[in-house]
């Protein structure tokens, strides 16, 4: 009788990094990797289509975040469980996807065992993060006895279009190519920006990256853009 494999799928934006942990999980006899998303929305998209047991999640991707694509593949499939697998370990990051349902926190530094150990436990339904992470986690907890707060970053709250919108624009998307990537037409965009814009008292594209990466939408590599 074979044993039954923890169907995953890998969802980061760089190729060799990506191909790397695909390779080294490959060595478990347990987990199977059913899919690769390059980007957010590829994520969201191949969980929809495959419902993977679990999903080791990026949370600097393009075109949609690790958070909102988590936020998601969640709402879509609850049963899905979702582990994070990201460079970065500031607290915004971490709370994030923490009060939005993620199962576990690891910083890419982590061993393939660990990682493994991690998948094998996220899918049994219980939690899994690295000593740093717990640390942070424990912070956060003794700053904040609600653990759903909303960063303060991120004062004004945004609906998941608005976060989809606000990212395509950080990255330099033109309306038409927002429209196309999303499905919808290069007006409900334009509507969806001008409402973005007074929203958030921002008045041109410049300032809605600023937000983008104050907020952790986008990654601070996209400063370049805008200096």
């Amino acid at each position: 009788m074979s044993m039954r494999r923890i169907a995953l799928l890998l969802a980061e934006d760089h190729s060799v990094v990506r191909e790397g942990i695909r390779a080294l999980l490959e060595l478990e006899d347990d987990i199977e990797v059913v899919g690769e998303a390059r980007t957010g929305r590829e994520a969201v998209q191949l969980a929809r289509k495959l419902h993977p047991e679990v999903v080791v999640m990026d949370i600097a991707m393009p075109l949609l975040n690790g958070v909102e694509a988590t936020r998601q593949i969640l709402k879509a499939l609850p049963a899905t469980k979702v582990l994070i697998l990201s460079a970065h370990s500031e607290d915004e990051y971490v709370e994030q996807v923490m009060s939005i349902g993620a199962m576990g926190y690891l910083l890419k530094q982590s061993s393939s065992q660990t990682l493994a150990q991690a998948i094998r436990t996220v899918q049994k339904g219980k939690t899994f993060f690295c000593p740093s992470i717990s640390r942070r986690l424990q912070h956060l907890a003794e700053e904040s006895p609600d653990p759903r707060r909303i960063p303060g970053k991120r004062r004004v709250r945004l609906t998941s279009r608005e976060v989809e919108i606000v990212q395509l624009i950080a990255e330099g998307k033109a309306n038409k190519q927002a429209a196309a990537e999303l499905g919808i037409s290069i007006k409900t965009v334009e509507k969806h920006r001008q409402h973005l814009m007074k929203k958030l008292d921002i008045h041109d594209t410049a300032g809605l990256t600023r937000y983008a990466i104050a907020a952790g939408i986008i990654e601070s590599r996209f400063e370049m853009q805008i200096e």
